[in-house]
């Protein structure tokens, strides 16, 4: 990959990936409520499914669900379905000092985010048409260099949004505004799964 390449892909990605979605919103919840490092064993299962999904992709995978749209149509609603669970849940959520039962979210979660998420898939998609050059020699150089950056980047964007949250984390010492902020973030969690849906 040329540095003239990877700096187009990276202003390609940079509104998609900074954007509120599944992924930013979900980091940034789990960040004001139990702080960054809590979140990173999220965050590696989230990256490490991102770089084998993206690659797979790169390397010719998406044309089985071509073959069956409808794979495509139960990833959109097994996705939507998660990300308002995981809204639902941080909604009812208390202060954090009171609750013995939260748990920050985990590596097999992180992972499941990823798998379910459909914005993913079109954006990896997308990428790779505008990247990927039919034809292009050594392709799989390049697909494995495009999958590295890319999940790097994102890795970059959801770590400033759990850092935004967790910013706010001393809130928390308060459960009025504990509640408050937990709905605030469930509710645009909610909000995220219907976009999910109706896109």
């Amino acid at each position: 990959m040329t540095a003239e390449t990877a700096i187009a892909l990276i202003i390609f990605l940079f509104p998609l990936a900074y954007s509120p979605g599944p992924g930013n919103m979900f980091f940034a919840a789990n960040g004001a409520r139990f702080g960054l490092a809590s979140t990173l064993p999220a965050s590696a299962g989230y990256h490490v499914a991102t770089v084998i999904v993206t690659a797979l992709i790169g390397l010719g995978f998406a044309r089985a669900a071509d073959l069956s749209p409808a794979l495509f149509t139960v990833v959109k609603y097994a996705g939507s379905a998660y990300v308002l669970w995981l809204a639902l849940k941080l909604m009812r959520a208390g202060r954090l000092d009171h609750a013995a039962e939260a748990r920050p979210a985990g590596f097999v979660d992180g992972a499941v985010l990823l798998l379910l998420n459909p914005k993913a898939y079109v954006i990896i998609a997308a990428m790779f048409t505008q990247f990927i050059p039919a034809g292009a020699s050594g392709a799989v150089t390049l697909v494995l260099a495009i999958s590295v950056l890319f999940t790097f980047n994102n890795l970059v964007a959801f770590t400033a949004w759990t850092a935004l949250g967790d910013r706010i984390s001393a809130r928390f010492r308060d459960a009025g505004e504990a509640r408050r902020l937990n709905v605030i973030f469930g509710a645009m969690l909610a909000l995220v799964a219907v976009w999910m849906l109706l896109s």
